[in-house]
């Protein structure tokens, strides 16, 4: 079988949580090959955890289209690993999670229910800035696959500079046709606010996110970090580097210089690996939820390109068990595997189904 696109019907901008895709019957399918089920383990792998009681999985809804619609992810590094139920209430609201919801969310100043945003918080680390005394926040923005490691934490400028400069469509819907201009041009992108941030860089890592929000759901709590140490064990032993500290950007162009004349450009992917816990995505009942974005550029375990890259592959119900046919099938062949998915983007906002 084979993944196949859909037209994005409009939807309400949420920050978390947002409702489930409803999908249309049209369009042709994409060339994306699929298998049916997950395929057993050949290592052996840590044990299903224990849940709390009154808190079980739901294993007969059906997973293809259970995916919160949106336009972007906006993933911000806090190097913590759980948060706040509503994390915009993180540091009594002074966060920018709460910032940029102020600005993109339901009655923001650039709210726009057909370009939904994904906000979520992350165990990644933020980079850490020449002057170590800057309070900064980094944000990786998917399936953008940018990454923008110096947003200070002293002005709101640079907010406004990464929703005008990055964020916001590069083209409205035709529903906005009857807005005036000046709303019309408020609601666009503007590529003169990228100047406005610093470093900011193509992303190369497979980003490997597990939702491990204990303070929201005790299920994602119990889930995330088993399943992140799982992760991490079977890709050492598929020879993919996972990095652990935070995107260094002053020598970042030397690291990629490096790598493209070292044996490390001969692992099975040529590329290393984040794996990392995340906030509330939608859908406590169907953990361990996992989204994998595969960078455009991705090769697969034979050298030719992966016809998943550039696409974000959203999965539900996966046990430690799963993760060596999901870092082989999907990760290393391209493929995805029906049981488990939950739905896909590819970069560009395309939403994907079975």
């Amino acid at each position: 079988m084979f993944l196949r696109p859909f037209v994005r019907s409009p939807w309400r901008i949420r920050g978390v949580g947002a409702p489930s895709l409803q999908y249309t019957t049209r369009h042709k399918p994409a060339a994306f090959p699929t298998i049916s089920a997950c395929p057993s383990p050949t290592c052996v792998c840590s044990e299903t955890p224990e849940l709390p009681p009154g808190l079980p999985i739901d294993h007969n809804t059906p997973l293809n289209g259970k995916m919160a619609a949106y336009a972007e992810q906006v993933l911000i590094c806090t190097g913590k690993d759980d948060w706040e139920s509503r994390i915009e209430d993180e540091n009594s609201g002074d966060n920018l999670a709460a910032d940029i919801k102020e600005l993109l969310g339901r009655g923001g100043t650039y709210s726009d229910p057909y370009h939904n945003v994904l906000v979520t918080n992350s165990s990644l680390p933020p980079s850490v800035p020449s002057r170590s005394e800057i309070i900064n926040s980094s944000v990786y923005l998917l399936p953008s696959f940018k990454y923008v490691p110096f947003l200070p934490r002293v002005s709101f400028d640079s907010v406004q500079a990464l929703a005008k400069g990055y964020i916001l469509p590069k083209k409205l819907h035709a529903v906005h046709d009857s807005l005036s201009p000046i709303h019309r041009d408020r609601l666009l992108r503007k590529d003169e606010y990228k100047s406005l941030l610093f470093g900011v860089q193509d992303v190369k890592d497979i980003l490997v996110l597990i939702c491990g929000h204990g303070g929201r759901d005790a299920r994602c709590g119990v889930f995330g970090p088993v399943l992140r140490d799982e992760f991490e064990s079977v890709f050492k032993m598929q020879d993919i580097p996972v990095e652990k500290g935070a995107v260094d950007v002053q020598s970042l162009a030397a690291e990629e210089e490096r790598l493209l004349s070292s044996d490390r450009i001969g692992t099975r992917t040529g590329r290393s690996a984040r794996v990392g816990l995340i906030s509330h995505i939608g859908g406590h009942k169907f953990a361990g939820n996992v989204i994998l974005y595969l960078p455009p550029g991705l090769r697969m375990g034979d050298g030719t390109e992966s016809p998943l890259a550039g696409c974000g592959i959203w999965y539900g119900r996966v046990e430690p068990k799963h993760v060596e046919g999901i870092v082989r099938e999907t990760i290393l062949a391209g493929t995805v595997i029906e049981n488990l998915f939950r739905g896909g983007i590819r970069k560009g906002g395309e939403i994907l189904r079975l």
